[in-house]
């Protein structure tokens, strides 16, 4: 089960969420309460094992820009929450080693998911990045031709029943770790990962993964 701890702040927190066992951090450079500048950004992910991938978050961002801050940081992979076009998605794509698309849950945009080049699928709430909890039934129909990533107010008490209902390839996690906004709970991180790893399905339905090596022992 691929586990991504988003809304990393400060480089205690990447260290412990790595230490811990995510398998990837997020970044958010979008406007929110968790938004961390690119300079700050680079400090941490250059202090980060090799093994890990680092992913900035955006949301409506010139595809340029976002390219632009990529580069600058060194990420591994962009995820895109806003209403980017397939022509922003596959610029992005060409200058980047993965990107992952955020979707609404049940947005009828899911049924055109295969007209963008992306290497991930991640279902969110109605308000992608909001930390909401949405009907998981919405997520049950989400493309199987690659990874699906779930979202959405996950928390260590509620994770386990969320895999059990969607059974995603990865989960993504932020409020639901946290002390504070933008502050990570180190018996919460822990206490996440251990239940999501436990709820993992023994087998996927799909084995079309992406290029790069997203972690293939917990698949």
């Amino acid at each position: 089960m691929f586990v991504k701890i988003c809304g990393i702040t400060n480089e205690e927190d990447a260290l412990l969420a790595t230490a811990l066992g995510a398998d990837a951090v997020g970044f958010v450079f979008a406007p929110s309460s968790r938004q961390i500048q690119p300079v700050q950004a680079y400090d941490i992910v250059r202090r980060l094992p090799p093994d890990v991938l680092t992913v900035g978050v955006f949301r409506d961002h010139a595809p340029q820009r976002v390219v632009d801050i990529m580069l600058q940081v060194g990420l591994k992979a962009a995820q895109l929450h806003g209403h980017e076009s397939v022509e922003d998605v596959r610029f992005v794509r060409a200058r980047v080693p993965l990107v992952i698309k955020a979707f609404a849950a049940g947005s009828s945009a899911l049924e055109g998911v295969d007209r963008y080049p992306v290497d991930a699928v991640l279902v969110d709430s109605a308000t992608p990045g909001s930390g909401e909890v949405f009907d998981w039934a919405l997520a049950e129909g989400a493309p199987l031709g690659r990874p699906v990533i779930l979202a959405g107010g996950l928390t260590p008490e509620n994770v386990g029943a969320a895999i059990a209902r969607v059974k995603p390839w990865g989960v993504d996690v932020s409020s639901g770790v946290e002390s504070s906004p933008g502050r990570k709970d180190a018996r919460k991180v822990r206490a996440f990962i251990e239940a999501a790893r436990a709820a993992a399905p023994t087998a996927y339905e799909s084995d079309e993964l992406t290029p790069y090596d997203w972690q293939e022992d917990d698949i």
